[in-house]
């Protein structure tokens, strides 16, 4: 049966507005990508203002207004973070200063040690490429791509005042915005929705719902998690003798939003910093950072992740690596900020798209009947032969 005027202009209608959204999904994505060196403050600020407003909605519902409410979760945000500063930085000050103390002795073992062990299995000379003057003959070989490179070290020297300055005034931005952001938070929530196609507001409210229902497990329960590990990671190394535990271990710890890359990089470190510290293998010391890191991912798997995080985020390790990769590749430092929150609702999306697609014409076709062993199948509901006989005894009775 041929298509009648009116549906084919409705199908035409349907395209235009698919492709209408397409532009504006593309036009927003160039902009991130332009404005991404100024984005940063915006985005730390929008996720903080985000993070905070169930606390000042909780206040108001208390009986505070909302400057009030406002004021006292900025306040609190304010001292939590000078805490963290004035408790971690003067550990992590000490903790440098040993690694700068001790980067002669790693020197000694990477030449001495690592160097002559990786040769005797390997059968590669390395040793004589580290020679100063086989390096300096290197470099006069090679003048013109080292004046190159030498241009492009000064160059970038030159303009890391601007990045300085442009980093400090990202810090004065940073709690500037995230207190407007906090203040307005609900407003800007209602222009949002304002603007918003009346015929798909009740999916987009259901969609927007879902997505902060997995943020909120993502965000809140991963800096708990993280904050517990790089906790346990610093206590453990430092209690089993490890010179740079604490170090590592807040490493191992901010990094832990990947699954285990955090434990992988802290591991590396750890055996890194331990076969240094002995000069040598010490099989004691070695094996206790090893039951430091086992702990720590147990209690991650079997304690903080199912009961803080939940398995509502369902993002799959992968994705979740790709996603901060694609993020960084595609718009920078502003994109590893947001890959994850993208992430998370993305695949809210993909659900709904996937429920979408179950319900559709192209998945469910025209409920046909078939016939498989004795089975008969009419509308999606299996009917055995006994059950199809009394089916058809009584619409016989019905007649």
């Amino acid at each position: 049966m041929d298509e009648t005027p009116t549906t084919a202009n409705a199908d035409i209608a349907r395209f235009l507005r698919r492709l209408q959204w397409g532009l504006v999904a593309f036009a927003v994505l160039w902009l991130i990508a332009l404005l991404g060196p100024i984005l940063t403050p915006f985005v730390l600020a929008a996720l903080l203002g985000w993070l905070g407003d169930p606390a000042v909605d909780r206040l108001e519902r208390a009986g505070r207004s909302r400057p009030v409410a406002v004021t006292l979760v900025f306040v609190l945000m304010v001292v939590l973070l000078v805490l963290v500063v004035l408790i971690l930085v003067p550990m992590v000050e000490r903790q440098v200063v040993t690694l700068v103390e001790a980067l002669p002795q790693y020197r000694d073992w990477f030449i001495g040690i690592a160097l002559p062990w990786v040769e005797a299995r390997t059968g590669v000379e390395i040793s004589e490429w580290l020679d100063p003057q086989r390096l300096f003959m290197l470099v006069r070989s090679h003048w013109d791509q080292a004046g190159g490179v030498a241009a492009t070290v000064f160059g970038y020297l030159s303009s890391s005042g601007f990045a300085f300055l442009a980093w400090a005034v990202n810090i004065v931005l940073l709690p500037i915005l995230t207190f407007y952001f906090l203040r307005d938070w609900d407003v800007l929530v209602e222009r949002v929705a304002a603007v918003i196609p009346r015929d798909h507001i009740d999916t987009v409210s259901r969609l927007a719902k879902e997505s902060d229902e997995v943020l909120g497990a993502f965000l809140r329960g991963q800096f708990i998690v993280m904050i517990a590990l790089g906790a346990i990671y610093a206590i453990g190394l430092s209690i089993v003798g490890l010179n740079l535990g604490l170090l590592i271990g807040i490493i191992a710890g901010l990094i832990s939003f990947v699954p285990y890359l955090g434990a992988t990089t802290g591991i590396v470190l750890a055996v890194l910093a331990a076969l240094v510290q002995a000069q040598g293998f010490d099989l004691k010391l070695l094996a206790l950072v090893g039951v430091v890191f086992t702990v720590g991912q147990l209690i991650e798997s079997y304690i903080l992740t199912p009961r803080i995080v939940g398995d509502r985020i369902g993002l799959h390790p992968v994705a979740v690596i790709f996603a901060v990769m694609a993020g960084g590749q595609l718009f920078g430092f502003v994109g590893m900020l947001i890959a994850l929150p993208v992430a998370a609702v993305g695949n809210v999306l993909l659900r709904f798209v996937h429920e979408r697609y179950t319900q559709s014409r192209l998945y469910a076709g025209d409920a046909p009947k078939i016939v498989l062993d004795g089975q008969l199948s009419a509308g999606g509901i299996v009917l055995d032969d006994d059950v199809g006989e009394a089916a058809d005894e009584r619409n016989g009775k019905d007649a």
